[in-house]
């Protein structure tokens, strides 16, 4: 359906949700997903009041709309969220050149454009993620002029202001304030959160810039304690874990397995992977790791933290084929020298299933994401132990946040090790100790 059937239709879909009763999920493309949206959801939205051409649904809305499957069979069968697909598939982000801020302050887009224009370009982060952040920060934005009547951004912090600090970090907090109870817009906790980060980091750039004197948002985290619920999108447990490695019977099935609760790849990576990319020759006291020229936050690497004697066999026994070309999971036909996605989510749910893993995982069938989400909540678990132990060396700096503490007083090389000791120990613990 295109945009102006979804608005003619508007009215007949107002006194109801989304109706998803008859899809398929598993059977959609992303032109399916895009007609879904003007088909279902945009009605909705206009029937509130919202453009859905200019008002991105919030994850809120999908929960109170009881409208999450879209969601999560969007990122389960296309790894994609909902902002990719608002921007990439509907096409509805602004693009860089003539974004429409909340802001007629030319001091302010500036400082907010090469905040934005340093980040993608030192984080090599893609289109789609500088579009998240500069969501974000026009958000701030907006609440900041409807929370203090001024859209100037940059005076109350400038080095050579004369009013006191506390009356920045009042408008601050002011648009929170808004954010938080003043909109009739509801956003959710996750949403806040994502902002909060955002424009610490930007006012933070300012500090290290020497453009701001102080960071008026610097006290938020203790100010707002946003409770996030629970990812829609389920996890393997430790235990499911060792049913799949014990069900294992080949090197492919186990290295399978670490890839992706192991290494926390995607079912596409782990495709794809060739040992060209993993990175053994490193310094002593570092770890070795796997590159990635494309991800979906621009290129990266991932730290091999357990399961190389797992890829050790794998090679040995791939090794033995004189025409292996390097791939992990070659393919024995096809377009490409390895598999597909398909394939490892087949390969998957087959293993699975000699794994005797339930059907169903809070409504979820066991699929290389709840396996791949292992990886995630662990390392989630991981970092609030690692706070947790920080703590003592908080009150010492006499700061109430640990997170301040390592951002500040512990070296880049020094947090990191750290991390890796606490996540190491727990795959061990899940997978059994190897190397």
């Amino acid at each position: 359906m295109s945009r102006s059937d979804a608005e003619q239709e508007g009215k007949t879909d107002a006194e109801r949700v989304p109706s998803f009763d008859g899809v398929r999920w598993t059977s959609c493309s992303l032109k399916d997903f895009t007609d879904l949206y003007w088909d279902k959801i945009a009605p909705c939205l206009e029937a509130e009041g919202i453009d859905p051409r200019d008002e991105k649904p919030t994850h809120q809305w999908f929960r109170d709309h009881d409208a999450r499957s879209f969601l999560a069979a969007l990122r389960r069968h296309h790894d994609r969220s909902f902002g990719e697909f608002w921007n990439e598939d509907l096409e509805l982000g602004d693009d860089e050149e003539g974004y429409t801020w909340a802001t007629m302050d030319n001091g302010t887009i500036d400082a907010l454009e090469q905040f934005l224009n340093r980040r993608k370009s030192r984080y090599s982060l893609a289109t789609s993620s500088v579009d998240a952040l500069r969501t974000r920060l026009n958000l701030y934005v907006r609440a900041y002029r409807e929370a203090n009547g001024t859209d100037d951004l940059l005076t109350p912090i400038q080095r050579d202001q004369e009013n006191p600090d506390y009356e920045a970090v009042d408008a601050c907090y002011a648009a929170f304030d808004w954010l938080n109870e003043g909109t009739k817009r509801e956003y959710s906790a996750q949403t806040l959160q994502r902002v909060r980060r955002v424009v610490d980091a930007w006012y933070q750039h300012l500090v290290g810039r020497r453009v701001a004197s102080m960071n008026p948002a610097s006290g938020l985290y203790d100010e707002f304690k946003w409770e996030v619920e629970d990812s829609p999108t389920p996890s393997l447990s430790a235990n499911q874990i060792r049913k799949l490695m014990q069900a294992s019977e080949t090197t492919r099935e186990q290295l399978l397995v670490v890839a992706l609760a192991g290494w926390g790849l995607r079912a596409s990576e782990v495709a794809a992977l060739h040992v060209s990319q993993f990175h053994r020759d490193v310094p002593e006291d570092d770890i070795r790791f796997i590159t990635f020229e494309s991800r979906k936050n621009g290129p990266g690497e991932v730290s091999l933290l357990y399961g190389m004697d797992v890829l050790d066999s794998r090679i040995d026994e791939l090794a033995e084929d004189d025409t292996w070309t390097g791939y992990l999971f070659p393919s024995p036909q096809g377009e490409t020298p390895y598999v597909t996605r398909d394939t490892i989510r087949n390969w998957f749910q087959n293993l699975a299933l000699e794994a005797d893993l339930p059907e169903r995982i809070e409504g979820e069938r066991p699929s290389p994401q709840l396996c791949r989400r292992f990886w995630y909540d662990t390392y989630t678990a991981v970092l609030e132990g690692v706070l947790e132990g920080v703590d003592e060396i908080a009150a010492e700096q006499g700061s109430s946040d640990p997170q301040v503490v390592m951002q500040n007083y512990l070296s880049d090389s020094r947090s990191r090790r750290v991390r890796r000791e606490f996540m190491r120990d727990q795959l061990n613990a899940a997978f059994g100790e190897r190397t």
